[in-house]
């Protein structure tokens, strides 16, 4: 076992709060295997950037010699959680649950030490409950503390529905502590209503409580909204790496410190000269160029990065495309003569049909050739003529 010392400080970096240090550091010095647990449902089939802010956490306590529980909410998934939602999130049917979590048993390995990972499911006890159990468990917190929860209480503010079984799921989450006899739970800082839950729960089956660690949120593609998939605004770990490697460059320089901070390993005084070296002229696109590399070669290999760098560098630097450029968001579904114009690229879609025939628009450094072409999700840069350049969220 790892230094207490050393081991608290490296288990600290980059997180956003620690509930109560005084129980991890007991913990610690208690000088045993703890266990971790980070609970993830299985809504959508990839895992992504933002949610590797935590699982890089998970991986500095398996280094630290104590034993990860991956718990997927296969049970939980089929709830809908409603953390930062402002509206009832639709379950998902089994099929869909089981299918995502076998690519999340997949995916997680290319950060976690299998060797060291302990895959659980929370239907194992959940399914258990029965309705007496379902009802001991409603009985152990009041509706008054639900509503203490930030965003059920916007929603009951403004007068939109909040379904019971919503109530329920911060419930269900702290049982799954219960269940694991957790020493720690990681989440989202969205999640810190629900990791608490957890420790009231084991307080009241009379275990040790869990210490909870939130951490920051990785903010998504279009600078606004948290990373997720229902925002289309993410960098999937199983992307292909020269999109990877574009998706980290089309991020603006400010939001790259934000990624620097959550996603690379560098030190935190490396990150530090890269800010100085900046502010004493280096150009913040070879600043952005090192991170993606770091990423791309993390999830791929250090050839697949090296060579997105260069088709990168092929496919736009030559086109001299600018460090900053306005952004917007818009609802895909758009033709792109329209998207352009709403992008006061163009001045009409006349203009802009005009321009696509000309062979003077580009997506991403590539031709756009028809007028009536729909653009897909996601996020990229748009350029009309040599000059006129946005990044473009379609959500």
């Amino acid at each position: 076992m790892t230094c207490n010392k050393v081991a608290l400080s490296e288990i600290k970096r980059g997180i956003e709060e620690l509930i109560p240090e005084n129980e991890l550091i007991k913990k610690l010095n208690e000088n045993r295997p703890l266990r971790i647990k980070l609970g993830a449902d299985p809504t959508a089939p990839d895992i992504h950037l933002g949610h590797t802010v935590i699982l890089n956490k998970l991986r500095v306590f398996q280094e630290l010699g104590h034993e990860v529980i991956f718990l997927i909410g296969d049970y939980t998934a089929m709830v809908g959680d409603p953390s930062g939602k402002n509206s009832t999130r639709p379950p998902l049917t089994r099929e869909q649950v089981l299918s995502n979590a076998q690519t999340y048993k997949e995916q997680i390995f290319k950060i976690l030490d299998p060797e060291k990972t302990r895959i659980e499911f929370n239907s194992t006890w959940l399914s258990e409950l029965g309705t007496d159990g379902m009802i001991r468990l409603a009985a152990s917190s009041t509706v008054a503390r639900m509503l203490e929860r930030d965003d059920f209480k916007k929603r009951y503010s403004n007068n939109q529905p909040i379904a019971i079984h919503e109530f329920i799921y911060p419930l269900l989450q702290g049982y799954d502590s219960v269940a694991l006899k957790a020493d720690v739970e990681l989440g989202g800082t969205d999640q810190k209503f629900n990791l608490l839950m957890g420790r009231e729960l084991q307080k009241q089956h009379g275990q040790a409580q869990q210490a909870v660690i939130t951490m920051p949120l990785l903010v998504g593609l279009d600078g606004e909204k948290k990373m997720s998939k229902s925002a289309n605004n993410y960098i999937g770990i199983n992307d292909i790496p020269n999109e990877m490697f574009g998706k980290i460059m089309s991020i603006s320089d400010d939001l790259m410190w934000n990624y620097y901070e959550l996603l690379s390993f560098l030190p935190l005084e490396a990150i530090a000269q890269l800010k100085v070296d900046i502010s004493e002229g280096k150009n913040p696109r070879d600043v952005k160029i090192l991170l993606a590399k770091e990423i791309v070669a993390r999830f791929h290999s250090e050839s697949d990065a090296n060579n997105a760098e260069l088709d990168f560098i092929q496919r736009f630097q030559k086109g001299v495309i600018p460090d900053e450029m306005p952004s917007f968001s818009f609802e895909q579904g758009l033709l792109i003569s329209n998207l352009l114009k709403d992008a006061s690229l163009v001045e009409s879609t006349s203009e802009a049909m005009r321009m696509i025939r000309q062979g003077g628009v580009k997506i991403n450094g590539e031709k756009v050739e028809d007028t009536k072409f729909i653009p897909e999700k996601g996020c990229s840069v748009y350029q009309v003529g040599k000059r006129k350049f946005a990044r473009i969220s379609l959500i």
